[in-house]
C-alpha cells in the first residue's frame, strides 16, 4: 500500500470517527430535546392536578367517601350506580286528587311517605313514575344540613353529586306562603328557576325549618313512618368535607335501595 492510499484510508477513517461523534450528539440532543418536553408536560399536568386540588376545595366533598361512621342498625351503603335518566315529565293528571304510599327502603331501613297529588300533582306523578323506573336504585342522601333555620336531609340523586336529574323540570307548587316548613315535611329540592328547576331531589324536614325563598319550594308529601332513622343519621352529624360544619355529606352514610308506591284508596 502506498502512503497516498494510506492517508486515504486515515482520512476516511477520521471522517467516520466524526460522521459517529455528530450522530451520537445528535441523538443527545433528541433525547435531550424529548426529555426537555416530557419534563415540561410533567410539570403542567403536575400543575393543572394541583389547580383541580385548590378550587377543588372551594366546593363541598359531597362524595360517599367523606362518610366516616356507619351507626347502629345501618348496612353499608351500596355502590352508587350513578345513573341518569332521560324520561319525559308525565302528566300531572295522572296523580290529581290521588293520594300515594311510598315506602323508602334504605339501608338504615325503611321510611314511609304519604303523597298528596291533590296539592302538588305534577310532582306527586313525578315521584310515582321515578319510583316504578327505579330511578333512586343505590342513590344516596348527598346533604345534611343542621343549620339553625333549616334541617333537612337532602336525598334523590342517583349520582350523589347533587347535580343528577331525570332528564325534565318542572315549577313549584303548593310552596308555602310563610316559609315555613315543619318536622316531617317531605318537599322537592330545586335549582334556581322555580319554572323547572324541580327533577328527582327531594328533602325530608327533620325539625321545623324556615326557608324563606320567595317562590318556595314544594310540599307533596309527609313523612308517616321512620323519621327516627333521620334523627340518627343527624345525630351523627356532618361529615368532613362539606360546604360548612352544618352543611355536607351525613357522616353516617344512608342510601335510598329502592322506593314503592301504592295509590291509597278512600
Amino acid at each position: 500500500m502506498t502512503k497516498e492510499q494510506e492517508r486515504a484510508r486515515a482520512r476516511r477513517r477520521h471522517e467516520r470517527q466524526l460522521k459517529a461523534i455528530a450522530q451520537r450528539e445528535a441523538d443527545g440532543a433528541r433525547r435531550n430535546r424529548v426529555l426537555a418536553i416530557i419534563a415540561t408536560v410533567v410539570a403542567v399536568l403536575g400543575g393543572l392536578a394541583l389547580l383541580g386540588t385548590v378550587f377543588g376545595s372551594q366546593e363541598p366533598d359531597t362524595s360517599p367517601s367523606a362518610a366516616a361512621t356507619t351507626i347502629a342498625g345501618c348496612q353499608p351503603p351500596p355502590e352508587i350506580l350513578g345513573t341518569g335518566a332521560e324520561l319525559d315529565l308525565p302528566d300531572a293528571a295522572t296523580a290529581k286528587g290521588k293520594t300515594y304510599v311510598a315506602t323508602i327502603a334504605t339501608n338504615c331501613g325503611d321510611i314511609e311517605f304519604t303523597l298528596d297529588g291533590e296539592v302538588a300533582p305534577q310532582a306527586v306523578a313525578s315521584f310515582v313514575q321515578l319510583a316504578e323506573r327505579d330511578y333512586w336504585r343505590n342513590a344516596p342522601c348527598h346533604r345534611l344540613t343542621t343549620s339553625p333555620t333549616l334541617k333537612v336531609l337532602q336525598c334523590g340523586d342517583p349520582t350523589g353529586t347533587g347535580q343528577g336529574n331525570p332528564g325534565y323540570g318542572y315549577g313549584v307548587e303548593n310552596a308555602p306562603a310563610d316559609g315555613s316548613y315543619p318536622r316531617g315535611t317531605v318537599a322537592m329540592a330545586r335549582t334556581q328557576d322555580p319554572e323547572e328547576g324541580n327533577g328527582g331531589q327531594f328533602f325530608i324536614v327533620y325539625d321545623d325549618s324556615s326557608l324563606p325563598d320567595p317562590n318556595g319550594y314544594t310540599v307533596f308529601g309527609t313523612v308517616t313512618a321512620g323519621l327516627d332513622i333521620v334523627d340518627k343519621i343527624v345525630a351523627a352529624g356532618v361529615g368532613p368535607g362539606g360546604s360548612s360544619p352544618d352543611d355536607g355529606f351525613p357522616a353516617a352514610p344512608i342510601s335510598i335501595l329502592s322506593v314503592a308506591v301504592t295509590e291509597k284508596k278512600a
